[in-house]
């Protein structure tokens, strides 16, 4: 059977891929047409296939090394490769290991261009940023009601969208945020709505005298600090499929590098990563249990066609293609 290369294989749109692998004490390589990782123990080494056609992000941790043979098969198959620290935090850079998210992207020329251009059209006028700011915020709103009504191991918990506290929450939220007339103001309403869900969510798991750290070694801000990694990897890779570059940001401020990064994986921190962090805090399990956790309920709730979609309408709003192909994502 002769050896197939990405380039053979058929292409599954990103926002439909399945797989996001955390790697650690492991040496990444190409064998025989493949991608492969290679675990060595005191009585054997083993070979793992990491199915490239189907992952969208690899995040290298402690102890990994990668040939550029696998590589340049990942970056042919549009797969991301960030490196970072044991349990997937913090993420570090190739030219930069301090406090932006960037990723190591495949480089390609033919990435399209339609969703760029109609981001560039509303981008530099305040006014207009404003306004797709806010549309981020209604939609991460709508996501939280989305997965909380529908999840029920979520119900079981007490994560409820329906709750009082939560409704009451969620309406002073959007009073401020459509009254907000800079971004400094949608970031205030947003830190204060996030402190209102972290309380509830640290008394329905009975965490007690839980504050936010992002240094702190404690469970529930570990798992909240790999989860958030995980939700940037899903949003660097929708951002590079739709070739909209990681400075364009409308939330977080104009002179952060990644910040649009920030903005896209908003949209299902809260709903998702947030809640498991603290059962699964609560439950005593580890990170890999955790990892899964969350990586299946992004899964379960299509969180990356979430994020595909919601950049595609704000890229695309009131703005016409001519080629009848509006809001459909490329293929490699």
């Amino acid at each position: 059977m002769n050896d197939l290369s990405p380039s053979d294989l058929k292409s599954i749109l990103h926002s439909k891929r399945a797989n996001i692998y955390y790697l650690e004490y492991c040496r990444v390589m190409q064998k025989d047409g493949r991608v492969l990782y290679l675990t060595e123990t005191n009585k054997e080494n083993q070979y793992y296939n990491i199915p490239i056609a189907n992952t969208t992000v690899l995040l290298l941790g402690n102890g990994t090394s990668i040939t550029q043979a696998a590589m340049r098969m990942l970056s042919q198959a549009g797969v991301l490769v960030g490196f970072s620290g044991g349990g997937g935090t913090p993420l570090y850079m190739a030219n930069n290991v301090e406090h932006a998210i960037e990723w190591m992207t495949p480089q390609s020329e033919y990435r399209p261009t339609e969703y760029l251009h109609g981001w560039m059209q509303f981008w530099f006028n305040d006014e207009k940023r404003l306004t797709a700011a806010k549309v981020f915020q209604r939609e991460r709103i709508q996501y939280i009601e989305k997965v909380w009504q529908k999840d029920r191991d979520l119900k079981n918990e007490g994560f409820v969208f329906k709750d009082e506290l939560i409704q009451n929450s969620l309406q002073t939220f959007q009073t401020r945020t459509e009254a907000a007339i800079k971004q400094s103001e949608l970031l205030l309403t947003e830190a204060q709505l996030t402190k209102v869900l972290y309380k509830y969510a640290a008394n329905n798991t009975q965490t007690s005298n839980f504050k936010r750290e992002h240094q702190s070694t404690d469970k529930a801000n570990d798992f909240l600090n790999h989860g958030n990694y995980l939700a940037y990897g899903l949003s660097a890779c929708t951002l590079w499929v739709l070739g909209i570059p990681h400075g364009f940001a409308v939330m977080h401020g104009k002179t952060r590098r990644g910040a649009l990064v920030f903005d896209v994986a908003d949209l299902i921190k809260d709903a998702i990563v947030l809640p498991w962090a603290f059962i699964c805090a609560k439950e005593n399990a580890t990170e890999q249990e955790f990892r899964q956790q969350v990586l299946q309920a992004f899964t379960d709730h299509k969180a990356l066609d979430y994020m595909f979609n919601t950049v595609k309408e704000i890229a695309l709003a009131k703005h016409d293609d001519n080629d009848g192909n509006k809001g459909e994502e490329t293929p490699l």
